[in-house]
């Protein structure tokens, strides 16, 4: 039983859409869908038509293209209402979302009350794996100290980065996407603050949750829209053995402080074609859990997979 992970998929280009055609017999594995699946309900439920069949059990987690206010069947829906009806849309093929409790892996582990020990280094510890499907969108942190948040867009304008979302992602109810973020980081804080004693918190978010942790070289005024500093640090606080994220278009492995960085992007046709040719599912799912052996020389060979491909965040 394998926990595997991939993001990015952005059914809305044709030549992903092929991703979803694979042979691999994967029904005692789980599988987690980082975000950015496509921008409308009909790209997540045509992924998790073809998916959720072949896995035990999928996890979704929203990027910032997910929450693009689209047209659907009652007109145009954006902001928290977009978010609401694509969870659900998870709920009703028994998908589990950041809404949903947070289950322990491997399952049964859950009935038998023992977790076995993992590939992770012992600093991590050995309590209960729990996989926690994260939605924190982002407030903009991510710029450089020297420029204002009323700057950001003037300044990403100025090379022509500003990102996509300043027109097709609303904030509605709330002010602004800063004040959304701020509410799913203070709920987010508080659920994970209350798992038990000792557990081991498999951090599934769409966007980086550490700054430095971002290798948008190629585009590096897209930066603010890449996460918060909010979570510079949750993987020491809550003592996570592995951060599941997507959204850079960069798979790769890293580690901070013994815990393991997963990257698991897909990405646009003319970056993953840098990579390999037209990929089925298998070409592009990373192994999360058992997953490597924390060694640095995993790491280095690791660092190769797309790090220097075009990269880009919209």
């Amino acid at each position: 039983m394998n926990l595997f992970a991939v993001s990015d998929l952005h059914l809305g280009h044709a030549e992903n859409r092929p991703v979803l055609e694979f042979e691999t017999d994967h029904r005692d594995d789980w599988l987690i869908l980082a975000g950015d699946v496509g921008e409308s309900l009909t790209h997540l439920a045509q992924a998790l038509d073809a998916l959720v069949p072949r896995f035990a059990q999928v996890l979704w987690v929203p990027g910032n293209h997910e929450l693009w206010t689209t047209d659907e069947a009652g007109g145009p829906l954006g902001g928290v209402a977009k978010y609401e009806a694509l969870v659900a849309l998870a709920r009703g093929y028994g998908v589990l979302t950041p809404e949903d409790p947070y289950p322990v892996w491997p399952p049964d582990a859950a009935e038998e009350g023992v977790v076995p020990s993992s590939a992770e280094g012992s600093a991590i510890g050995k309590g209960p794996r729990i996989l926690c499907p994260l939605f924190l969108l982002y407030d903009y942190s991510f710029r450089p100290p020297g420029v204002a948040l009323g700057d950001v867009r003037a300044w990403a304008a100025a090379e022509h980065a500003l990102c996509a979302d300043e027109q097709h992602l609303s904030p509605a109810p709330f002010r602004d996407r800063v004040a959304w973020c701020q509410d799913r980081v203070a709920q987010t804080e508080a659920r994970l603050s209350a798992l038990p004693t000792g557990s081991r918190p498999v951090l599934i978010n769409h966007f980086p949750m550490r700054k430095d942790l971002l290798f948008i070289h190629r585009v590096p005024r897209l930066a603010p829209w890449c996460g918060t500093v909010a979570t510079h640090d949750w993987h020491l606080r809550f003592n996570a053995p592995v951060v599941v994220t997507g959204h850079q278009h960069v798979p790769r492995t890293d580690w901070r402080d013994g815990t393991r960085f997963e990257e698991v992007s897909l990405g646009y046709p003319r970056e993953w074609r840098r990579r390999h040719a037209p990929p089925d599912l298998d070409d592009v799912l990373r192994e999360i859990l058992p997953g490597p052996l924390a060694s640095p020389l995993r790491t280095a060979a690791r660092r190769g997979d797309g790090v220097s491909g075009p990269i880009t965040v919209s």
